[in-house]
């Protein structure tokens, strides 16, 4: 069972990335899919989920009308489209699987290693 992120990198403040979350060794089916965002030094932080079944999505305020989650289930993976970036959306991201979505993830089972997303101002 592994969760693998792609897509950080280093961008301008307003610019635009978009994160990627394959799993391998089980679907996404049934499960809730987070994406969780820790800075060093800080507590890792909820993002944003989906219910890969039925597709319902959830923000937290600080992301709100930037991210958008979803998912594509022919390919198994889930999608963070990030929209005018800040520098404090500077973190590394880690998308997770589980059973249900809290702010701090205890709900989730499955951790992949993170991606590292760097906004410069």
């Amino acid at each position: 069972v592994q969760l693998v992120e792609s897509g950080g990198g280093l961008v301008q403040a307003g610019r635009s990335l978009r994160l990627s979350c394959a799993a391998s060794g089980f679907t996404f089916e049934d499960y809730t899919i987070g994406w969780f965002r820790q800075v060093p030094g800080k507590e890792r932080e909820g993002v944003s989920s989906i219910s890969y079944n039925d597709g319902t999505t959830y923000y937290e305020d600080s992301v709100k009308g930037r991210f958008t989650i979803s998912s594509d289930n022919a390919k198994n993976t889930v999608y963070l489209q990030m929209n005018d970036l800040k520098p404090e959306d500077t973190a590394v991201y880690y998308c997770a699987a589980g059973e249900f979505y809290t702010y701090y993830g205890e709900g989730m089972d499955y951790w992949g290693k993170g991606t590292l997303v760097t906004v410069s101002a």
